[in-house]
């Protein structure tokens, strides 16, 4: 049960199907990465809403390591233009995952901020991509485009 609900997951960000995505996580789903920070319930299924409606050239790989019905451990890639500079990022992102009544209760994605950044912002990114002040930025940045999202979309 848990492989096939982890392939529906990526397959449905492969297909910018966000709702779909939310539709894999459980109600009290928590959700956790560095650009995001922790975000719970429907705030994490209303973040990857938003980024499949804003992400049309995202490209997604992914694998799925180990799998059962507790959790998975996945590694997958995303191939994407940041929208914000214009700039290729190639991101790769190591997940774990946990399970309850067959959805995902508590999600975490594991990628180098420093390397995202780089790819993302360029030269400030290679220069400033491993401090708290750019990590911090880029969160306040984030969830500032969530929260528009959610408005716009009420």
């Amino acid at each position: 049960m848990s492989k096939p609900l982890v392939d529906r997951f990526y397959s449905s960000f492969a297909k910018h199907d966000g709702d779909a995505m939310a539709a894999c996580y459980h109600p009290d789903v928590t959700f956790e990465d560095p650009a995001f920070g922790e975000l719970k319930g429907h705030n994490a299924g209303d973040m990857w809403r938003m980024l499949c409606s804003g992400g049309t050239d995202v490209r997604i790989e992914h694998t799925v390591h180990e799998a059962d019905d507790d959790g998975a451990r996945v590694s997958w890639v995303a191939n994407y233009t940041f929208s914000s500079t214009g700039r290729p990022v190639r991101n790769e992102i190591t997940t774990t995952m946990k399970f309850r009544d067959g959805k995902i209760i508590d999600h975490r994605d594991r990628f180098k901020m420093w390397g995202w950044a780089s790819q993302a912002l360029g030269v400030p990114g290679r220069l400033l991509g491993w401090s708290p002040m750019l990590k911090a930025k880029v969160r306040k940045m984030a969830l500032s485009n969530l929260a528009a999202f959610q408005a716009a979309d009420s």
